[in-house]
Protein backbone atom coordinates (compact mmCIF):
# COMPACT_ATOMS: atom_id res chain seq x y z
CA UNK A 1 0.00 0.00 0.00
CA UNK A 2 1.28 3.51 -0.66
CA UNK A 3 2.54 6.17 1.73
CA UNK A 4 0.18 8.87 2.20
CA UNK A 5 1.76 12.45 2.38
CA UNK A 6 1.23 12.27 5.80
CA UNK A 7 2.83 9.52 6.52
CA UNK A 8 5.59 10.73 3.94
CA UNK A 9 6.00 14.09 5.67
CA UNK A 10 6.16 12.20 9.19
CA UNK A 11 8.79 10.23 7.54
CA UNK A 12 10.73 13.37 7.36
CA UNK A 13 10.42 14.28 11.13
CA UNK A 14 11.86 10.47 11.66
CA UNK A 15 14.92 11.28 9.58
CA UNK A 16 15.37 14.78 10.96
CA UNK A 17 15.36 12.80 14.44
CA UNK A 18 17.49 9.69 13.27
CA UNK A 19 20.40 11.58 11.25
CA UNK A 20 19.44 15.24 12.66
CA UNK A 21 18.46 16.35 9.01
CA UNK A 22 16.25 15.90 6.33
CA UNK A 23 17.13 17.05 2.34
CA UNK A 24 14.49 20.17 1.73
CA UNK A 25 13.44 19.06 -1.74
CA UNK A 26 11.84 15.92 0.58
CA UNK A 27 8.90 18.16 0.75
CA UNK A 28 8.57 18.32 -2.54
CA UNK A 29 5.26 15.10 -1.33
CA UNK A 30 3.38 18.08 -0.96
CA UNK A 31 2.90 19.08 -4.62
CA UNK A 32 0.94 16.28 -4.82
CA UNK A 33 -1.20 16.85 -2.28
CA UNK A 34 -2.06 20.02 -3.55
CA UNK A 35 -3.63 19.17 -6.35
CA UNK A 36 -6.98 18.89 -4.58
CA UNK A 37 -8.94 21.82 -4.99
CA UNK A 38 -8.75 24.35 -2.24
CA UNK A 39 -5.57 23.19 -0.27
CA UNK A 40 -3.13 25.15 -1.44
CA UNK A 41 -5.41 28.50 -0.82
CA UNK A 42 -5.95 26.83 2.79
CA UNK A 43 -2.16 25.72 3.24
CA UNK A 44 -1.03 29.44 2.16
CA UNK A 45 -3.50 31.08 4.34
CA UNK A 46 -2.12 28.84 7.98
CA UNK A 47 1.69 29.75 6.86
CA UNK A 48 0.58 33.27 6.62
CA UNK A 49 -1.27 33.04 10.16
CA UNK A 50 1.64 31.22 11.29
CA UNK A 51 4.55 34.00 9.90
CA UNK A 52 1.58 36.62 11.48
CA UNK A 53 1.64 34.43 15.04
CA UNK A 54 5.43 34.78 15.46
CA UNK A 55 6.47 37.29 17.68
CA UNK A 56 9.26 38.89 16.03
CA UNK A 57 11.68 41.76 16.88
CA UNK A 58 10.80 44.23 14.71
CA UNK A 59 11.19 48.26 12.73
CA UNK A 60 8.00 50.38 13.68
CA UNK A 61 7.11 49.79 9.77
CA UNK A 62 7.43 45.90 9.65
CA UNK A 63 5.48 45.67 13.13
CA UNK A 64 2.74 47.52 11.40
CA UNK A 65 2.65 45.55 8.68
CA UNK A 66 2.65 42.76 11.15
CA UNK A 67 -0.05 43.94 12.86
CA UNK A 68 -2.36 44.74 9.57
CA UNK A 69 -1.44 41.09 8.30
CA UNK A 70 -3.01 39.68 11.34
CA UNK A 71 -6.05 41.89 11.49
CA UNK A 72 -6.22 40.93 7.43
CA UNK A 73 -6.07 37.19 8.09
CA UNK A 74 -8.37 37.49 11.35
CA UNK A 75 -10.71 39.33 9.11
CA UNK A 76 -10.66 36.03 6.46
CA UNK A 77 -11.25 33.72 9.50
CA UNK A 78 -14.41 35.58 10.81
CA UNK A 79 -15.84 36.10 6.74
CA UNK A 80 -14.72 32.71 5.91
CA UNK A 81 -14.03 34.00 2.83
CA UNK A 82 -11.09 36.21 0.83
CA UNK A 83 -10.94 39.87 1.17
CA UNK A 84 -9.11 40.30 -2.41
CA UNK A 85 -9.04 44.12 -2.57
CA UNK A 86 -7.56 44.46 0.93
CA UNK A 87 -5.32 41.66 -0.04
CA UNK A 88 -3.83 43.31 -2.69
CA UNK A 89 -3.36 46.81 -1.12
CA UNK A 90 -1.74 44.48 1.85
CA UNK A 91 0.47 42.19 -0.92
CA UNK A 92 1.54 45.73 -2.64
CA UNK A 93 2.54 47.29 0.80
CA UNK A 94 4.88 44.10 1.91
CA UNK A 95 6.04 43.69 -1.06
CA UNK A 96 7.12 47.30 -1.10
CA UNK A 97 8.57 47.59 1.96
CA UNK A 98 11.38 44.45 1.01
CA UNK A 99 11.99 45.64 -2.18
CA UNK A 100 15.42 46.74 -1.81
CA UNK A 101 18.11 44.09 -4.08
CA UNK A 102 21.65 44.63 -3.93
CA UNK A 103 24.21 43.37 -6.89
CA UNK A 104 26.38 40.42 -6.34
CA UNK A 105 28.68 39.95 -8.96
CA UNK A 106 26.51 36.70 -10.43
CA UNK A 107 22.74 38.80 -9.82
CA UNK A 108 20.68 40.88 -8.22
CA UNK A 109 19.42 39.51 -5.00
CA UNK A 110 16.07 40.62 -2.87
CA UNK A 111 17.21 42.42 0.87
CA UNK A 112 14.86 40.17 3.56
CA UNK A 113 14.33 42.51 6.36
CA UNK A 114 11.60 40.19 7.40
CA UNK A 115 11.03 36.48 6.97
CA UNK A 116 7.77 36.33 8.51
CA UNK A 117 6.42 39.48 6.26
CA UNK A 118 7.93 37.39 3.27
CA UNK A 119 6.31 34.42 4.26
CA UNK A 120 3.13 36.46 4.60
CA UNK A 121 3.30 38.01 1.03
CA UNK A 122 3.79 34.60 -0.54
CA UNK A 123 0.80 33.53 0.86
CA UNK A 124 -1.07 36.14 -0.56
CA UNK A 125 0.98 35.72 -3.92
CA UNK A 126 -0.60 32.35 -3.91
CA UNK A 127 -3.98 33.37 -2.74
CA UNK A 128 -4.58 36.07 -5.23
CA UNK A 129 -2.77 35.11 -8.38
CA UNK A 130 -1.53 31.42 -8.45
CA UNK A 131 -4.34 29.20 -6.31
CA UNK A 132 -3.64 26.15 -8.27
CA UNK A 133 0.16 25.82 -8.96
CA UNK A 134 1.44 23.68 -6.79
CA UNK A 135 4.87 24.49 -6.83
CA UNK A 136 4.41 27.63 -5.31
CA UNK A 137 2.88 25.90 -2.67
CA UNK A 138 5.30 23.32 -1.92
CA UNK A 139 8.67 26.75 -2.20
CA UNK A 140 6.37 27.79 0.14
CA UNK A 141 6.87 25.48 2.61
CA UNK A 142 10.45 24.86 2.09
CA UNK A 143 11.03 28.55 3.31
CA UNK A 144 8.68 27.78 5.84
CA UNK A 145 10.54 24.95 7.16
CA UNK A 146 14.01 25.61 6.15
CA UNK A 147 16.51 26.86 9.10
CA UNK A 148 19.72 28.05 8.29
CA UNK A 149 22.98 28.27 11.15
CA UNK A 150 26.13 27.82 11.40
CA UNK A 151 26.03 24.63 13.41
CA UNK A 152 23.37 23.29 10.80
CA UNK A 153 23.61 24.63 7.60
CA UNK A 154 20.39 24.93 4.95
CA UNK A 155 17.93 22.23 4.65
CA UNK A 156 15.12 20.69 6.90
CA UNK A 157 17.63 20.17 10.71
CA UNK A 158 16.68 20.16 14.42
CA UNK A 159 14.76 23.63 14.26
CA UNK A 160 12.75 22.50 11.09
CA UNK A 161 11.50 19.53 12.75
CA UNK A 162 8.53 21.49 14.47
CA UNK A 163 7.40 23.31 11.37
CA UNK A 164 7.80 19.67 9.19
CA UNK A 165 5.40 18.00 11.87
CA UNK A 166 3.06 21.35 12.48
CA UNK A 167 2.61 20.74 8.16
CA UNK A 168 1.95 16.88 8.81
CA UNK A 169 -0.73 17.77 11.32
CA UNK A 170 -2.46 20.24 9.28
CA UNK A 171 -2.24 17.81 6.24
CA UNK A 172 -3.67 14.89 8.46
CA UNK A 173 -6.43 17.17 9.72
CA UNK A 174 -7.83 18.66 6.73
CA UNK A 175 -8.11 15.48 5.12
CA UNK A 176 -10.28 14.14 8.12
CA UNK A 177 -12.01 17.24 7.65
CA UNK A 178 -12.19 16.66 4.02
CA UNK A 179 -13.77 13.32 4.73
CA UNK A 180 -16.32 14.33 7.22
CA UNK A 181 -17.29 17.00 4.70
CA UNK A 182 -17.91 14.71 1.96
CA UNK A 183 -20.72 12.67 4.16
Amino acid sequence: MAATIHQKLASIVEEIDRKGFAELTRLTVLKKWFDRPGRLIAFALWIAEQAAAEDVPASDPAAALLADARALLADVQARGALTPMAMRALHGRLKAFQDEHTNLRWDSVRVVKSKALLLIEEALTICLWHPHDGRLGYKLAAYYCEYYGSGYGSNLNGPSRARVQAIAELVAQRQVDEVAFAQ
